[in-house]
């Protein structure tokens, strides 16, 4: 009877055949809840990130551009990967970036070559793109069926030096000597990235011309007002620009995309006048900027926009409400526009404008200039020398197109202005105030016809974390890590052999 008992089976053959369809239901419902997750995920792919500090989702307008990538382009990110143990080179920063890239758009391929541990494909590479000098490290190539652009890493983050203390000079006791340290502040890489894409995506860069001669803003000056940002924002987008001096009667080029006029504070000739009336009837499109030094010389572009629908008031806005310097205006009063479509949660930075204003237009033209005011004071809106004005919704930007009558077509398209009654906004000082720099970016894009570049990308902040503790503190670290913690562990081991001795 006993040989019987332990004979006798734990579970009956039905109990042996529930547990066994069990077992295979939940592995059957496993595999289907993570196959539909799967399929989810592919059909309506969605990121999220968990903090700031790992964001890396891409702006709108590089989401647009990647979805006229349609060949194929390989990056290659050309890098000494461990570098950031003794020197940060930002390189995993650069590749999840370009992780979110190729995740946008399957056609493009990244792949990284440590030219520090895989001299092979190093040499490989060097040869490929012709990769000569020594300093060539750390670099972001991208090759579109061969059409080659490669871009320095280094020239992917903006540092500043900052002030970290001071210590006696030896020399001179009395003399402190300070120190400096240099921090990385904004990380420029979807800018560079972007860019890069428009160019290989399209074979010429439109053509923008700047007019000078006449006290205009240099292009290429580093001060406040220069415009040297200015000219690297135009290249961002693939818009190519070059100084207009007039020479006799030529005329406007026929290769300009664009025409910028920035803060002329002498006047304009007859036949350059002429010359931009016709440019303008042809269909053109004007970037045209006054400047508050012009206050009482007027430079004879404000005869020209009046057959626009626009007025340029010769004096200057004021908003005591909205200023930091008494002269200058924060701007967060926007119209209905394109151009200012995307900077309704912005706020723009202009300095002494004059007032820009829609004005009444009498003739029965079938095809009138659209004309939009893009932004404006506040109420508390007042001129400077006209004083009797009540406190008003002064206009400060206005934005004109007029489409040709149909059955007509002009040489260069639609004529579209986008007017301004500051220039200095735009200028090196200015432009990375608040949203100007995506002013400047709309601006050029709606002008040029590109709505799909409307949407401006900025410098990504670079946090820096720094823990400052004194050598006292140090070895009390020190102590905690190296013997408290792991004597902890050793102690409650010992009580837990005693509890189960026991």
């Amino acid at each position: 009877m006993s040989d019987e008992k332990k004979l006798r089976p734990s579970f009956s053959t039905g109990a042996r055949w529930r547990i066994g369809f069990d077992v295979v239901l939940r592995t059957v419902l496993v595999l289907a809840v993570v196959g539909m997750a799967n399929y989810l995920a592919m059909r309506f792919s969605h990121r999220f990130y968990l903090s700031s500090q790992t964001q890396m989702a891409l702006a709108s307008r590089t989401l647009a551009i990647l979805k006229t990538v349609t060949n194929r382009v390989d990056v290659t990110l050309y890098y000494n990967t461990r570098a950031e143990d003794t020197a940060p080179n930002f390189y995993t920063d650069v590749k999840d970036l370009l992780g979110e890239y190729q995740a946008a758009n399957k056609n493009i391929v990244v792949r990284t070559v440590d030219y520090v541990r895989d001299p092979g494909q190093a040499q490989m590479v060097k040869e490929k793109y012709h990769l000569t000098a020594r300093t060539d490290k750390d670099l972001i190539i991208f090759d579109s069926g061969g059409r080659v652009r490669v871009f320095p890493g280094s020239e992917l983050v903006a540092y500043k030096a900052e002030l970290t203390g001071s210590h006696q000079s030896e020399a001179d006791p009395k003399k402190p000597v300070l120190e400096f340290e240099r921090r990385p502040v904004s990380f420029n890489g979807e800018q560079a990235f972007t860019s890069i894409l428009l160019s290989l995506a399209n074979p010429q860069p439109l053509k923008a011309y700047f007019l000078q001669g006449h006290g205009e803003a240099s292009l290429t000056s580093s001060d406040t007002v220069g415009y040297q940002k200015f000219t690297s924002v135009l290249q961002e987008n693939y818009i190519a620009v070059t100084n207009l001096n007039w020479m006799g009667n030529s005329g406007i080029p026929q290769d300009c995309n664009l025409l910028i006029i920035a803060g002329p504070t002498d006047p304009l000739k007859a036949p350059e006048l002429q010359q931009i009336r016709e440019y303008l009837h042809e269909g053109g499109k004007m970037l045209v900027m006054f400047n508050f030094a012009s206050r009482g010389h007027p430079t004879g572009l404000e005869s020209i926009l009046p057959e626009w629908g626009v007025g340029v008031v010769d004096d200057v806005a004021r908003d005591p409400g909205n200023t930091m310097t008494s002269q200058d205006i924060i701007v967060d009063t926007f119209g209905k526009h394109p151009v200012v479509d995307a900077l309704s949660q912005e706020r723009l930075q202009v300095y002494s404008p004059h007032p820009v204003v829609k004005i009444p237009q009498t003739s029965q033209v079938a095809n009138l200039p659209q004309v939009d005011v893009l932004f404006g004071t506040s109420s508390g809106g007042v001129l400077l020398d006209n004083n009797t004005e009540p406190p008003q919704n002064i206009p400060l930007a206005c934005a004109v197109e007029q489409k040709p009558v149909a059955g007509v077509t002009n040489p260069r398209g639609n004529t579209r202005i986008v007017a301004v009654g500051d220039y200095v906004f735009l200028g090196n000082y200015y432009i990375d105030s608040d949203g100007n720099r995506d002013f400047l970016n709309s601006s050029v894009n709606w002008l040029c016809d590109r709505p799909f570049l409307l949407a401006g990308i900025g410098p990504r902040p670079v946090t820096n974390f720094r823990l400052q503790i004194t050598e006292h503190q140090k070895h009390q670290l020190n102590w905690l890590l190296l013997g408290a913690l792991p004597g902890g562990v050793l102690v409650f081991g010992w009580f837990v052999w005693l509890a189960r001795r026991k």
